[in-house]
């Protein structure tokens, strides 16, 4: 075996002493009565249980760690399952191609594996996807603290949104929809100092609300704004003259306002995919208002007031976010009357193996 595999059918990566480096590393979430526990070979035992929604994040977490720890040039890694009589997966022609960093779903879901593997057997490997460097790759401090630049939404953004939001739950009726809540919002940072706002034909398209005039009439029934004829028929759209003066002063300025409502439009990190229905999109953007990094949480009623739907309709959007893996998972907490919500940990390399309700 110089050069070539046990078939013979391609050359296999060795490294220069011909001493295969081991990159293998396996976690299992092993069932308790007070939840999950970690469970590492390569790691002192853990005892400290689990939240049962976080614990396969908390798991991927732990092994992108190691990889990062045991991190090895690329000439000296090796094809990991070979060495082990390549039982990962069924028999095939032999090891062949470029090593890749490969996670491999077992047991549901309660075990998880990421090693070095060729490009062949990591094509025949069940339930395994391969993993980009750039998704373990360190994040790269700067060296002095740097401000948001004026064209890209920060923080303060957000939490203008969050501002506005709370004052739209308080503002608007009850029977306000969630696209009239969306249209509102965007009608309140994109208005002027006089209270008049315009919005352009592509943003209300985008929105799903080109020429939907229902939501314009909540808002008008509600005696919260008054449609207005366009006098600009060069820049076709909808004008709109607030009539709560309050809403303008939920914000210092109108360039601020105009940043927060570009964010509320693409809410990251919970942005969702284009053509959303209104209410997936006015919940994903009170989630992101509410999120930090990549956890979140709000009170149950707050969160309910926020959208203008019952408790159970809001779980059924929560369900839907995780369907379309802008969610990982969320949890009802009765004793605290509280909501929870966590975002996916390596989506682009885990969404295929891992389906709904996992």
């Amino acid at each position: 075996m110089s050069g070539m595999d046990q078939e013979g059918s391609g050359p296999v990566r060795r490294s220069p002493t011909h001493t295969a480096v081991r990159r293998t590393w396996t976690v299992e979430l092993r069932p308790q009565p007070s939840g999950p526990v970690l469970d590492c070979p390569s790691c002192m035992p853990r005892t400290r249980p689990l939240l049962a929604e976080s614990a396969r994040s908390a798991a991927l977490h732990h092994l992108a760690q190691h990889a990062r720890e045991d991190a090895l040039p690329l000439h000296l890694r090796t094809c990991q399952c070979q060495t082990r009589g390549c039982r990962w997966h069924p028999p095939h022609r032999g090891c062949t191609g470029p090593v890749l960093l490969v996670l491999a779903r077992d047991c549901g879901g309660r075990r998880w594996r990421l090693a070095d593997t060729c490009a062949a057997c990591a094509a025949v490997t069940p339930q395994a996807a391969a993993v980009p460097d750039t998704l373990l790759a360190h994040p790269v401090a700067p060296t002095a603290p740097r401000r948001p630049a004026p064209d890209r939404p920060g923080p303060g953004e957000r939490e203008r949104v969050r501002q506005m939001l709370t004052y739209l739950a308080a503002a608007l009726p009850r029977f306000c929809s969630p696209t009239a809540r969306l249209l509102a919002l965007q009608c309140a940072l994109r208005a002027d100092r006089h209270g008049r706002a315009r919005l352009p034909s592509g943003l209300l398209r985008g929105m799903r609300l080109g020429g939907n005039a229902v939501p314009w009439h909540e808002l008008t029934h509600a005696g919260w704004l008054r449609p207005m004829a366009s006098a600009e028929h060069n820049r076709p759209g909808m004008t709109a003259q607030l009539l709560d003066s309050a809403v303008l002063a939920q914000a210092p300025t109108r360039s601020d306002r105009a940043r927060a409502a570009h964010w509320a439009l693409h809410p990251a990190p919970l942005t969702i995919a284009h053509g959303m229905p209104p209410a997936v999109h006015l919940a994903a953007l009170a989630l992101a208002a509410h999120t930090a990094l990549r956890t979140g949480s709000a009170e149950t009623e707050q969160l309910t007031r926020l959208i203008g739907l019952p408790l159970t309709q809001v779980e059924d959007l929560l369900d839907r976010l995780i369907l379309t893996r802008v969610l990982d998972s969320w949890h009802h907490d009765v004793r605290n009357e509280s909501l929870r919500w966590y975002l996916p940990l390596f989506t682009a390399w885990t969404r295929h193996l891992t389906p709904p309700g996992i």
